[in-house]
């Protein structure tokens, strides 16, 4: 388990099923992206919610330069399949209080990074602490240019998922510590 395909996940977390494993049957690349969590899983999943109002990585590159709320947005955690999430996915399904199942809208965004589904994934290990893991799945569409530009978006989604899961855990373990 190699960058820039695969960071802080563990190996029994990539083999495991994901709900968006039924988005895309066939991918033609798997990423998988994760951080241990000192918060409570229902922190974690609460924070994962806010995803309908700002992406929590760079702001400057991905939110318009407008930061991402740091504190909790009333009424993002009343999920609805079909909702958008972060501008360019749609919410696909979720289990609360465990799972949000994320895919790339038609338009610019899949023209520009290609078909993507992805499932943000809480739970707690053996151990009791929360591990938020992210699996995301690629569209196959073949050629030369395609898988170019897969192997460039792993570095660059590396970059901007690194960032929003780090803030995603600083967030949570803030909010948890205040309760």
């Amino acid at each position: 388990m190699a960058l820039p395909t695969h960071w802080g996940v563990r190996p029994e977390e990539t083999a495991r099923r994901y709900p968006c494993d039924d988005c895309i049957p066939a991918p033609g690349g798997t990423w998988f992206r994760a951080v241990s969590v000192q918060a409570p899983p229902e922190a974690v999943y609460r924070w994962l919610c806010q995803m309908r109002v700002a992406p929590y990585s760079y702001d400057l590159l991905d939110n318009l330069g407008r930061r991402s709320p740091r504190v909790l947005t009333p009424g993002v955690e009343d999920l609805a399949a079909g909702q958008r999430v972060m501008t360019i996915f749609e919410l696909v399904s979720f289990t609360p209080g465990r799972d949000m199942t994320l895919r790339m809208l038609p338009g610019p965004g899949r023209r520009l990074f290609g078909d993507l589904a992805l499932t943000y994934d809480v739970r707690t290990d053996d151990s009791g602490v929360t591990r938020l893991v992210v699996k995301a799945l690629l569209g196959a569409e073949r050629g030369t240019l395609n898988e170019a530009r897969r192997r460039a978006l792993a570095w660059g989604d590396l970059l901007m998922m690194r960032k929003q899961l780090l803030t995603f855990r600083t967030l949570a373990e803030r909010h948890a510590a205040t309760r």
